[in-house]
This record gives structure tokens, sequence and C-alpha cells, in this order.
């Protein structure tokens, strides 16, 4: 069973939330819920699975994510980005558990040349990393034991994400036009989950410290590098597209306006989490070429 007994995973049906179910089954008996089984946004359903599977681990992989939607729909995402949180803490100070929560790059506001570390100043550009944030300041308020994970760019081979859109539209179309102004790290789900699980072992067992860590991908790209390295990698796997050898066109997000505005740069300096855990993170490239591979052969 390893270190402890009772973990709890929510959001099982996200991309995160299904590659947890993987890399946190072998430490401990899981249960694993989605939203039709504890729904976030209803504070009856939290108390209901709290006391039924008293969990010793719970990690939170469900949030509010509809970034544009949120500038409207302020009241769910604050009530699941913040409120459910709030409870989630409270509920791990009260009984000793621990929890694993997931945060953003969208906290800060990407003024910055370098990429972030983790005491630099926050200064959330939209209600989405407001809420965020604010469900971060909820952990920490509760001072209950806890794993908060900063993540960028997150992608998985399951479910919809950015290089799953590019290489349908470059299917459809001549021409393509993707932002150049903002850079990132594409951060796999899989890297996610396996670096959670590491994680867990060395702060359960007393070998690392709980708190705040940056988790991302190594390296950099703006969007449309990484869209370029979407359509070079498939039409080198002879995959058939209509998007023309010029086609690719890089814009500023100036050219392409949202309603929630997003940082320019979203870069995460990983340092403190490789020095902590021992780890090495693999380059953007790796995960992405990976997926790529993966949907090619399917």
């Amino acid at each position: 069973m390893g270190f402890y007994k009772k973990i709890l995973l929510l959001g099982k049906d996200g991309q995160v939330g299904w590659e947890l179910q993987r890399a946190l089954a072998p430490l401990g008996l899981l249960t694993s819920l989605n939203r039709s089984e504890c729904d976030l946004s209803d504070p009856a359903q939290i108390q209901t699975a709290l006391e039924q599977y008293e969990p010793e681990v719970i990690v939170n992989a469900a949030a509010y994510t509809a970034v544009d939607k949120a500038e409207t729909d302020q009241a769910l995402a604050r009530r699941i980005n913040v409120d459910a949180v709030a409870e989630l803490a409270l509920y791990a100070r009260e009984m000793g558990s621990l929890l694993v929560h997931y945060s953003t790059d969208y906290v800060f506001d990407g003024t910055k040349p370098e990429a972030y570390v983790e005491d630099d100043i926050t200064n959330p550009l939209s209600v989405y990393g407001k809420t965020k944030l604010d469900g971060e300041h909820k952990v920490r308020d509760a001072l209950c034991r806890h794993l908060i994970f900063r993540t960028s760019w997150v992608y998985a081979a399951r479910g919809g994400n950015f290089a799953r859109t590019i290489l349908r539209l470059a299917q459809e179309r001549e021409a393509l036009n993707v932002i150049d102004d903002q850079i990132g790290a594409p951060t796999s789900a899989e890297l996610i989950a396996d670096v959670t699980a590491h994680a867990l072992r060395d702060v359960l067992s007393g070998r690392a410290p709980g708190g705040t860590y940056h988790l991302a991908a190594g390296g950099e790209t703006s969007w449309y590098g990484y869209a370029r390295f979407v359509i070079e990698r498939s039409r080198a796997q002879g995959q058939a597209l209509a998007l023309a050898a010029d086609g690719l066109k890089p814009i500023p997000a100036s050219e392409y306006p949202l309603p929630a505005k997003r940082p320019q740069n979203s870069c995460l300096n990983t340092g403190l989490l490789e020095r902590s855990f021992a780890l090495k993170l693999p380059m953007w490239e790796t995960g992405v070429a990976r997926v790529l591979d993966e949907w090619a052969s399917s």
C-alpha cells in the first residue's frame, strides 16, 4: 500500500485526471471520481465524497478551465476554483490529509522577460487566472499539508487540445495564422501525472517538503513554433495535409483578440521542483512527438 491507504482523485475524466489514474494506482487504495460523481460546484457532493472515502490524500484534478467563458461565468468559476478548493483544504487540515492541487501560469501577467519562479509577484490578467490564484491562497491559508503544482499549456493524447486542433485544421485548410508573440512550454498530462506520483512518494516519506512548485516541460516555444513542430512531424510521418508548404503564418496576439487576456510569457522555471525531487524534466518536443506518434499509429 505504500505510505498511506486511501487516495481520492477528483476530476478523473480530464486530461490530467485520466493520466493520474494510471500514475497513482500503485501508491495506495485509489478512488477516482468524475464530475457526475462529485461535482465541485455542489458543496453537498464534496462533503459526501469526503465523508464516504475518508481520504488521506486528496488529488484535485478538477477545475473550471474555460478561460474565455469565465469572463462572464464568474460565479461558477469562483465556486469551483476557489470555494470548493477551500472546502478540500479545510478537510485536509482537520483530518491531517495531504492535498494535491493544480494551478496555472495564468496567475502571472507575463511581463517578466525570464521564466517565472515560485515566489515571483503574481498578477493575473483574467477571471480564470484570478480564481486559480485565489484557490492557491485558500490552500496555503488553511495550513494543511499540500502540494500545489503550477503548470502550463497542458495537452494529452486523449481529448481536445491545441495540437489536435492544429492537425485537424492543417488537414482542412491551405493557410493558417497562429500567434507568435506568446511563449511557453507545452506540457503533457502524462508528465504531470508521473511527476505528481514521484513527488507524493517523496513528500509522504519525508524526503522532500510540500509547498508550491512549477511543473512544466523543458524549453520554450510560441504557439506558432508549437504548430510548426506539429505540422512538420505530421508531414514526416506521411500524413496528408491540405496546408500549403508556406501556409503557416505567424501573427501577433493583437490580431486574434479573445475575451480573456493571456500572459505573453508563460514560461515557468522548474529548478525548485527538479532540485527538491531529484528530477530532470524532458524538453517539450519529446512529449509532443510521442503524442503525435501515438495518433499516427492509431
